[in-house]
């Protein structure tokens, strides 16, 4: 795993793959918070931010905590991961991130270790929205970087006849 060089263009398609990604999984959650179907008291980002603020804040910051978090990954999976933007190392990354989320984030807002001052449901719900980043990212990087440029070799763009 190394670092990919990546030009201004590909920066930029990076970072609007993650807003995209970010604006999809917000969505998703807000409604499922709207409807009651969710389990989350309140938005993690949002609860985040007021945790470190110390006071109560309205949902657009929580959502631009979430968009900062998300599009921060999504450039960091494409810049690890240039050559072989895989849905397997996409996974990886989500199953890393939920895990993060259990252990530290959860404690930190109050929500105990993975959420179980709030309810084991959290600990299933907070895959969901793991599980739809993963789907979100990897489906935008194929739109956004298509097939791997001229510019990385010939072996990693396409299989060799005596496989």
């Amino acid at each position: 795993m190394k670092w990919h060089w990546l030009s201004p263009q590909e920066w930029m398609r990076a970072v609007g793959v993650g807003i995209g990604v970010a604006i999809l999984t917000a969505a998703i959650m807000v409604t499922g918070l709207k409807s009651g179907i969710s389990p989350f008291p309140k938005p993690l980002g949002l609860a985040f931010a007021e945790t470190m603020l110390g006071h109560p804040l309205p949902l657009p910051v929580g959502l631009l905590f979430h968009t900062a978090w998300v599009t921060a990954f999504s450039v960091i999976y494409v810049g690890l991961f240039r050559d072989a933007l895989t849905f397997p190392r996409v996974l990886g990354l989500a199953t890393i991130l939920w895990v993060l989320v259990l252990v530290f984030f959860f404690p930190v807002v109050g929500w105990g270790f993975l959420g179980l001052a709030v309810t084991p449901k959290l600990i299933v719900a907070s895959a969901v929205p793991h599980l739809l980043f993963a789907i979100f990212l990897w489906g935008l990087c194929k739109l956004s970087f298509g097939p791997l440029q001229a510019n990385y070799p010939a072996s990693a763009v396409q299989p060799s006849a005596h496989r």
